[in-house]
């Protein structure tokens, strides 16, 4: 009997060489997603980036996974990671920056109100910039080339509306920002416990969209609200300000600058209907991009 020699054995067959390959399809998906992986804090993070890189729950079952949430759990328990940054975010206390930002929200319509009560003639212009500064508060960077294009076309509507309308949309805009901050994080927190409860990407996405759709409609009626508080006409007054909160919802959440501009653009064509045509298509873009499990991954 004879034994085969290990350095002039007969590679395997090509069929036995890939099956074995294919075994573990997802230590080629953890070694892509590897920085991913390692410095998600949950699994809900892994699958929102996942999603963000177009793997879906179809592609999940070439992974031998039911859905993408399935998947992210696995990546999640063979990533290796270290214990001790994470107790400490952990531990970290968020309350001082929950009141900070709300301070911040709250400072636009007082500064707004004071002003123009007080007759000066920079209430307009204060305003204006006010409420612009708000859609640049800290949150998650939007994607996309030219990231000032977004704020400077918000800062030009405002200022465009208020130079047709009067002081008082002004003051209208300002005084929306703070119920357009406390909107905005309910939103955030909502989406956040509905992205724990899915156990997959269209299940989130039903659960997403009547959460967001009940936060445009409270902003519509604290925006309402606010411009009868400022005197402001309403068909000018509410288009523009929700145009103006879902622009903050999609920038804060790493939406594409480009959708958002056009919108923004729209509305600076002189004519009545701009301002709620642009709403309504941000709206529509606003429903499909934060329905995402990818929109709501931790900044």
């Amino acid at each position: 009997m004879t034994t085969a020699d290990p350095d002039t054995a007969a590679p395997p067959p090509a069929g036995k060489a890939r099956r074995r390959a294919a075994g573990d399809p997802v230590k080629t998906l953890l070694h892509r997603h590897r920085e991913l992986c390692e410095r998600a804090v949950d699994p809900l993070e892994i699958a929102a980036g996942l999603e963000a890189h177009g793997i879906t729950d179809r592609t999940a079952a070439r992974f031998r996974h039911r859905d993408v949430f399935s998947l992210a759990e696995e990546l999640y328990a063979r990533s290796p990671r270290g214990e001790a940054p994470a107790a400490a975010s952990a531990t970290a206390p968020a309350g001082p920056s929950a009141y900070r930002a709300l301070g911040c929200a709250l400072l636009p319509g007082a500064l707004a109100a004071g002003a123009a009560a007080a007759g000066q003639p920079w209430a307009g212009p204060a305003a204006v910039a006010a409420t612009a500064a708000a859609l640049v508060w800290p949150g998650r960077a939007a994607g996309g080339r030219r990231p000032w294009l977004a704020h400077l076309l918000a800062a030009a509507v405002a200022g465009w509306a208020v130079h047709r309308h009067g002081t008082a949309l002004a003051v209208c805009l300002a005084l929306a920002v703070a119920p357009g901050h406390l909107l905005a994080a309910a939103f955030a927190a909502g989406a956040r416990a509905r992205l724990d409860g899915s156990r997959a990407l269209e299940d989130f996405a039903d659960r997403a969209r009547p959460l967001l759709l009940t936060a445009v409609a409270a902003f519509t009626a604290a925006a309402a609200a606010a411009a009868a508080l400022a005197g402001a006409p309403l068909p000018a007054a509410v288009p523009l300000a929700l145009l103006l909160f879902l622009t903050r919802l999609l920038l804060r959440h790493g939406s594409r600058r480009g959708p958002v501009a056009a919108a923004l653009a729209l509305a600076l064509i002189p004519v009545p209907a701009a301002a709620p045509a642009a709403a309504a298509a941000l709206l529509v873009h606003a429903v499909l991009a934060l329905s995402r499990a990818s929109a709501h991954a931790r900044a």
